[in-house]
């Protein structure tokens, strides 16, 4: 998974493999979210666009969100550092809901994640 900064408060996210998609994603989030690793400080309740690319899918999906999980560097349990991304509610389930089918059968799995 990488993260870059295209400008001010817009993140690029790609994430090429299951695995990881699987341990960046936050079901338990209301309307879902993603764990960005990022040495960047932001704090909850901060707002973020995030422009991802998820797997092979050939566009970037945009979506806003709002910040509702830090990980700071040095965490317990060597986490890596980063930020939760909830996403919005504008977004209506669309991100959620295309995440949840490229992991089908994954979601429900009790393999660690990055958050939990």
């Amino acid at each position: 998974m990488t993260e870059t900064k295209a400008k001010q408060g817009i993140l690029s996210v790609t994430i090429k493999d299951r695995n990881l998609l699987y341990a960046a994603y936050m079901p338990f989030v209301r309307n879902g979210g993603l764990f960005i690793p990022t040495s960047r400080s932001y704090e909850i309740g901060d707002e973020v666009f995030m422009l991802l690319s998820l797997l092979d899918e050939p566009e970037r999906i945009p979506v806003a969100g709002r910040v509702v999980w830090v990980t700071p560097k040095g965490a317990e349990g060597y986490r890596a550092a980063g930020v939760g991304v909830q996403f919005s509610e504008e977004d209506q389930g669309q991100t959620r809901d295309k995440i949840e089918t490229l992991l089908a059968g994954m979601v429900r799995s009790e393999r660690p994640t990055h958050t939990m």
